[in-house]
């Protein structure tokens, strides 16, 4: 069952599926210069590929914040891909002045 604060359920504007079976889940996630997301989740570990960078604010439920790109050392020069642990209930801000798109390889079950 899906939980309705799901990325896709809750943020669909921002969420797409390019596929989906029972070991993985690949969104395709853009958010635009400037734009912010519904508050939502991510239930499972994903590796994601960036196609194009764009620093951004990722605050909790409570809009306390919870990550600033533009804070973050290794993140001064984007990787192409990174490692992200699921998340609980947040929101993001692009802050950029940049479209921030990602795609999201979920991996259900917490596999590594």
């Amino acid at each position: 069952m899906i939980d309705k604060i799901d990325a896709l359920i809750a943020a669909p504007d921002h969420h797409s599926v390019m596929l989906e079976n029972d070991k993985v889940r690949v969104l395709d996630t853009c958010i635009r210069h400037r734009d912010k997301t519904a508050i939502h989740t991510h239930r499972w570990p994903a590796a994601l590929y960036v196609l194009s960078w764009s620093d951004f604010v990722r605050y909790d439920d409570k809009g306390e914040v919870l990550l600033d790109s533009r804070n973050v050392e290794a993140l001064r020069i984007p990787p192409k891909i990174l490692w992200s642990e699921p998340l609980p209930p947040h929101y993001v801000v692009n802050v950029g002045d940049k479209d921030l798109h990602v795609i999201n390889v979920e991996l259900k079950g917490g596999a590594v």
